[in-house]
């Protein structure tokens, strides 16, 4: 029985010698056998037609032509949309329209030239402002109509 580990210790590391052999075989693979270059270039497999319509380099031509063809939309056509957009919901206008900000006004105060921490640092004079309700407030639906 104590001979039983040493077997299994030695099958083991047999083991790993020969993956690390099957592993390093694999790098010894020749670059131009796995992946020949040939005579072509990029441009010339691209024209080959990858992207065209029909597969070929007359469907590449055919689409590079209707894209010179495409004209813009006329302004004629799209003035009608353009005049009710003011009239479509959006999130945006619902909530405006329907909940108006109250006023909140702007306070502005002076503080004025201070020592402060615990090693008195001194500190000049600066304005600064800030809303008088510390909360944006919103007026229920038709309580409010007016604009500020």
């Amino acid at each position: 029985m104590p001979r039983q580990p040493s077997i299994n210790r030695t099958r083991l590391q047999i083991a790993a010698v020969l993956a690390m052999a099957l592993l390093a075989s694999g790098c010894a693979v020749d670059k131009e056998k796995m992946l020949p270059h040939g005579d072509q270039t990029m441009m010339d497999v691209w024209n080959a037609g990858t992207t065209g319509s029909a597969g070929s380099s007359q469907g590449r031509q055919l689409v590079d032509a209707r894209a010179e063809l495409h004209r813009p939309v006329d302004t004629a056509q799209a003035r009608p949309l353009a005049d009710n957009a003011g009239y479509s919901r959006t999130a945006q206008n619902e909530i405006y329209s329907q909940f108006k900000r109250l006023p909140n006004p702007d306070l502005v105060m002076y503080v004025f030239p201070h020592l402060a921490g615990s090693d008195p640092a001194p500190i000049p004079g600066y304005t600064t402002v800030f809303p008088l309700y510390q909360r944006v407030q919103y007026a229920m639906p038709g309580e409010r109509v007016e604009n500020y």
